[in-house]
């Protein structure tokens, strides 16, 4: 059997100076090195404590990988709040130019707040989408985006990357819905009404082209003359052959479509009222209290009506004895006047049609004097009379390519809305006052 060999351990070698010196000195810069990570680690938690404590929100401690929006198991993060935010800046930039308006960041700060519903509905109907089996490829983005964005500067696009992914995926993805999935919700062909309508300013009035329809005149050229909603009168007043579902996509009057459909054919209906319905006229009555025409300047009582039988039963009622400010409370449709009883004080000509500048500046006019209902197509007011006529009627036509396309619309967007109200889905924003304030800064100073 063989013998095991004894262990003997072997000699330590001692170190020298000069490897006795390096030593220490590596063992010293350890500790040096150490010590100032220890010393950065509390500083950097004793600003973020004291941040928390004091109600700070310091854009240098504050990490952008911090969640500020979650759709259910999705989470998106201040980088990517800022980034959506920033994206934005320019395009709505070119939008205000349009009209003349100069950016400023008040713009950005409402565009922010609707911006993390819109983040959050995007990323609901990504979700929902997949539900249905209806998703984009990354190639399909990919090919998407390389065709809307070619001449896009490629840093920002970059920079951009996931928003612009999540935007142009949101786009293809209701391209879809509508083609895969709504087009099976919308019928082929459903019950529909040639329908012929025009919308007046009074009861009397509709009577009176009533009478005037039925001794002959044409419809088309009554709605041209008289007829106060743009879409009616841009079609001479026939709208042609729609499904009830339709009518309120062209017109907004659920009036009209009620009408309609219970209408006799062949027959104008009697005047069927709509009180909240807008138009684009109105009538003033004016009584004028102090004027200076040489720095255009007065002071009126005014009451705003939405037609000229309604102004002349006020004026009358007034010329009775009833106090002006009492009915312009009352019945006024001037909302910068009516609640100081009519009260009103013009700087300026031109504020309101020529006829009200002609009767407040006329120099033959003494104070106290009541005006004549005043005609003005600037303002806007509620309430008209529908005339219609159901020219044919039938119960199962085919619905029109255009309708549908509306009508699949109209149901995508029924969907959408009601996406955030499933209980399945949960959509959380942690961004309070602060943070919004810090996203906001950042995108703005860029």
């Amino acid at each position: 059997m063989a013998k095991k060999k004894k262990h003997v351990e072997k000699p330590k070698r001692a170190l020298t100076k000069r490897q006795l010196s390096h030593f220490k000195k590596h063992q010293r810069r350890q500790r040096i090195i150490f010590g100032a990570g220890i010393l950065i680690v509390v500083a950097v938690l004793v600003v973020i404590g004291a941040g928390v404590y004091f109600g700070w929100y310091v854009p240098d401690v504050q990490p952008l990988h911090e969640t500020v929006i979650r759709v259910n198991d999705t989470e998106f993060n201040m980088d990517y709040y800022v980034k959506a935010i920033k994206y934005q800046i320019p395009q709505m930039a070119n939008q205000l130019a349009l009209y003349g308006i100069d950016m400023d960041i008040s713009y950005v700060y409402s565009m922010a707040s609707s911006l993390v519903t819109s983040i959050q509905t995007s990323e609901l109907v990504r979700q929902e989408a997949l539900k249905l089996g209806i998703s984009v490829s990354d190639e399909e983005l990919a090919a998407k985006i390389n065709e809307q964005f070619a001449s896009y500067d490629p840093s920002l696009l970059k920079t951009y990357r996931d928003v612009i992914r999540d935007t142009v995926r949101t786009q293809m993805l209701q391209d879809k819905l509508l083609s895969d999935y709504f087009d099976q919700q919308v019928p082929q062909s459903a019950e529909q009404r040639h329908i012929m309508a025009m919308f007046l300013e009074s009861q009397s009035q509709a009577n009176e082209l009533k009478g005037r329809l039925e001794g002959g005149e044409l419809f088309s050229e009554l709605t041209a003359e008289f007829c106060l909603d743009s879409y009616c009168k841009s079609q001479d007043g026939d709208l042609g052959w729609h499904p009830r579902e339709m009518l309120p996509q062209l017109i907004n009057s659920p009036v009209l479509a009620d009408s309609a459909f219970s209408a006799e054919v062949g027959v104008i209906s009697q005047p069927v009222y709509e009180e909240a319905k807008l138009k684009s006229l109105g009538y003033w009555l004016i009584e004028l209290e102090f004027v200076d025409a040489e720095v255009d300047y007065a002071e009126l009582k005014v009451i705003l009506l939405g037609s000229e039988e309604e102004a002349s039963e006020v004026r009358a009622r007034l010329e009775d004895g009833e106090d002006f400010a009492a009915l312009a409370a009352e019945l006024s449709q001037h909302a910068d006047s009516k609640e100081n009883g009519g009260e009103l004080k013009v700087d300026a000509r031109e504020l309101f049609s020529e006829a009200f500048d002609e009767f407040v500046f006329d120099p033959e006019l003494e104070p106290g004097t009541i005006s004549q209902p005043i005609k003005d197509d600037t303002v806007v007011t509620e309430g008209g009379y529908w005339l219609i006529k159901v020219a044919e009627a039938d119960d199962d036509r085919p619905i029109d390519e255009a309708d549908r396309d509306t009508l699949k619309r109209v149901a995508l967007n029924r969907w959408v809305e009601g996406l955030p109200d499933d209980p399945d889905n949960t959509v959380e924003s942690y961004l309070d006052e602060e943070k919004t304030d810090w996203a906001v800064l950042r995108a703005w100073e860029g």
